[in-house]
């Protein structure tokens, strides 16, 4: 007689019953969870092609999102003029206004390839599609290193907040190549270094402040290799426009006379002398409006002092830290710029968008040590649309208390986000001294 085993007649007793049956099916699949930054993807697609539709055309002046009304100063007066200059084959000589290297040619010469359209619309809709550009950038580097939504959020609304200004600029151009030269450097490819170096050398010849993402570069070989290809492409775009165009370098003068904005944070004591009876007033001069009277020379020689500082701390930061982690770059590049912005002579609103897209590229990365300087910045955006178009006049001509308040609190929270910044970059790179 055939006898079950032990183990056998276990398994038969628990198969007898149904309700043992019911335990050894397999569990049914649960649905497949979605990742958030797939969620998140709608609403964020949403918010830029609203606000785009918005200001873009708020920019063009066409109705019903404006009343009417000519297209921005900045585009139909100072570029219109200068691309006819430049469209002659000279650079602007007698212009004060014209304080930028030989490459700021290129974003003005490029509107009139764009057959159909004025001058102005033109330069708009090439500004319209960099800013698309960008945002296309920024959801790629998500898409490929499964990185959150928080940069194009970021860039989608801290563009929108400052309002129709960015597209009236030249900015977005420049920001761009910088935030692709930052994105390239992070594919840590053979070709990255170079193509990181190339990319912010071109940059930089139309707006010198790219160079400051140099800072950042790891020691060795990769510092090497960018800042070779960086001075080969910056010398080769340079000569070039220096043997095709006159007067190439003449922005170097005109940098010389720079007095103190009265949007920077030097300007901000004179605001308040100007109700204590300061002789001082303010003037159209070197293509913003400055300070002038007692006081102001001493000033701008003290804001370039701290500029020099500022420098002084970077190459200490540079001798000091361990430059091998891949945040370190963007990182070091937002810290050097907002160092450079607050201590500078001049604060237009348009530094907002260099900012913004610097913090942006940050925010790629989880471990970056930039997300509350990059929120300070993202605060500082409304103040400055506050400021400029909104209260402007009231701060410049009548030294309206509101405007001054207004314009504090935009410097104050750039000076925290530079603080901030370079504080987080020295703590998480340079390595703590043990004493024995």
């Amino acid at each position: 007689m055939y006898t079950l085993r032990a183990a056998d007649r276990a398994t038969v007793r628990t198969t007898d019953h149904p309700t043992d049956l019911a335990t050894t099916r397999p569990a049914p699949r649960r649905g497949r969870r979605i990742p958030a930054r797939v969620r998140g993807m709608p609403p964020l697609l949403a918010a830029w092609l609203l606000t785009r539709l918005w200001l873009v055309p708020a920019a063009l002046k066409i109705s019903p999102f404006v009343g009417g009304g000519g297209l921005d100063p900045s585009v139909s007066k100072v570029y219109t003029g200068w691309y006819a200059v430049l469209s002659g084959g000279s650079f602007p000589l007698h212009d004060v206004s014209w304080q930028y290297p030989p490459g700021a040619a290129l974003p003005i010469l490029a509107p009139g390839l764009l057959p159909g359209l004025g001058y102005g619309h033109a330069f708009i809709a090439l500004a319209a599609l960099c800013d698309a550009a960008i945002f296309a950038l920024l959801l790629q580097a998500v898409r490929r290193g499964g990185r959150s939504l928080a940069a194009p959020w970021l860039w989608t609304v801290g563009l929108a907040v400052l309002g129709t200004m960015p597209w009236n600029r030249f900015d977005l151009h420049v920001t761009g190549l910088a935030m692709l030269a930052l994105v390239a450097a992070s594919a840590r490819r053979a070709w990255s270094d170079r193509a990181f170096g190339a990319l912010t050398a071109v940059a930089a010849v139309v707006k010198v402040w790219p160079a400051l993402l140099l800072a950042g570069t790891a020691g060795g070989r990769r510092t090497r290799t960018a800042w070779v290809a960086a001075a080969v492409t910056g010398a080769a775009v340079t000569a070039g426009f220096a043997l095709a165009m006159p007067h190439a370098f003449s922005f170097l003068a005109a940098q010389e006379s720079r007095g103190i904005q009265i949007e920077s944070v030097g300007s901000l004591p004179f605001h308040v002398a100007r109700h204590l009876g300061w002789s001082g007033t303010w003037a159209a001069k070197d293509g913003s409006h400055e300070f002038v009277g007692p006081w102001v020379g001493g000033v701008s020689a003290a804001m370039q002092v701290s500029t020099v500082v500022a420098f002084g701390w970077l190459l200490w930061w540079r001798h000091r830290a361990d430059r091998t982690a891949a945040r370190t770059l963007p990182d070091a590049a937002l810290a050097a710029t907002l160092l450079f912005v607050v201590t500078s002579r001049v604060i237009s609103p348009q530094y907002l968008v260099w900012l913004l897209g610097l913090a942006a590229v940050c925010l790629l990365r989880r471990d970056t040590t930039q997300r509350p300087a990059a929120l300070l910045i993202l605060a500082a955006c409304l103040f400055t649309t506050l400021d400029f178009p909104l209260l402007y006049r009231g701060l410049r001509d009548d030294a309206a208390w509101l405007s001054i308040a207004n314009l504090y609190v935009r410097n104050a929270l750039l000076l925290a986000a530079a603080w901030l910044s370079a504080r987080r970059l020295w703590r998480a790179t340079v390595p703590t001294r043990r004493t024995a």
